[in-house]
């Protein structure tokens, strides 16, 4: 894997000043893609919601829908 450095090179990029600022009213160079921005995560891929916790959440959803349900009952009796 060899290195590749992403800033532009002052030299060969115009508008440049020394030290890499850019002079008031110049466009700054593209940015640089970065071929080395880390390895493939394989270890932990996304597998998306477990059932478990998918159906803990349903359950509390249900609970306190009902719960507005029978305070609404209770409230035109």
């Amino acid at each position: 894997m060899s290195y590749t450095n992403p800033d532009p090179d002052p030299r060969r990029s115009t508008g440049l000043e020394p030290g890499g600022g850019v002079p008031p009213g110049e466009t700054p160079p593209a940015e640089s893609s970065m071929p080395e921005a880390g390895p493939q995560e394989l270890h932990n891929p996304p597998k998306g919601w477990a059932k478990g916790p998918l159906t803990l959440i349903l359950a509390v959803v249900i609970l306190v829908a009902a719960g507005f349900l029978a305070y609404a009952i209770a409230l035109m009796r």
